[in-house]
């Protein structure tokens, strides 16, 4: 399944699901993580598959080696895993930015206008901590302009399905009071259900950028068309570190 922003040109965009790919099992099937135990033949078979729907081939694509950090890079040139960043911009018409995620949030940005396009990795630290505006400030420094700046977020994990606890929403709240709004109560006293989306989205409005779509789709509840590490997790499926599926969110000029 796949997913456009509705303010993103659909030639030049676009946010896949877990369908259309050749892995198996629990990788099935449109899994292009690189550091899960899925076979590496597949995920590569995954990766062109991918980058077909842009029309370019697999060493078009440029994957970051994410770290949930804040750090942002300027790409000239495709690579995968080579760079490790969270965040990458680029004027590059040849050069497919993905972003790889499993229920944190994909961000696709540009200025088609002044040709800059970029691509952030938003967990829940990562958002609170600034990556996505760190990507939108060396957009900017490249040459985009925050008027011309539209912003797409893809399917994540939704407020209904994100129970976080108490580190979560002391590290939101003592940042901004006003983030208080992004948590309902959880479970308990102890837990809270978090709007990771709106939280984004909130930010973007407060940095300036007014052209901002949200999907809105839950990848933990809607197990047909998309991977999450947390149901994974709930369902026993993650036996060892890092081995889960990812799908990929990519943009290009």
């Amino acid at each position: 399944m796949s997913y456009y922003g509705e303010n993103l040109p659909k030639d030049k965009h676009v946010f896949l699901g877990r369908k259309g790919g050749i892995s198996k099992d629990k990788y099935a099937s449109l899994n292009i993580s690189c550091i899960c135990q899925d076979d590496k033949q597949n995920i590569d078979i995954n990766r062109q598959i991918a980058a077909e729907k842009l029309g370019g081939n697999i060493d078009d694509l440029l994957f970051l080696r994410q770290m949930a950090s804040t750090d942002v890079a300027f790409i000239s040139e495709p690579s995968q895993e080579k760079v490790t960043a969270d965040g990458a911009v680029t004027k590059a018409k040849g050069i497919i930015l993905g972003i790889k995620t499993a229920d944190c949030l994909p961000v696709l940005m540009a200025d088609y206008q002044n040709g800059v396009i970029g691509a952030a990795h938003a967990g829940w630290r990562g958002a609170i901590r600034g990556v996505v505006e760190n990507t939108l400030k060396l957009m900017i420094e490249k040459g985009a302009k925050i008027e011309n700046i539209a912003v797409a977020l893809g399917p994540c994990i939704q407020q209904k399905s994100f129970e976080v606890g108490m580190d979560v929403w002391d590290e939101c709240v003592n940042l901004n009071a006003e983030y208080n709004r992004f948590f309902v109560e959880g479970k308990d006293k102890q837990h809270f259900q978090f709007d990771l989306e709106g939280l984004v989205k909130y930010r973007l409005q407060k940095f300036g950028v007014n052209n901002v779509s949200a999907s809105g789709v839950d990848t933990y509840s809607d197990e047909e068309n998309y991977f999450s590490f947390r149901r994974n997790t709930h369902q026993r499926l993650v036996c060892a570190a890092k081995d889960f599926p990812c799908h990929v969110s990519l943009i290009r000029l």
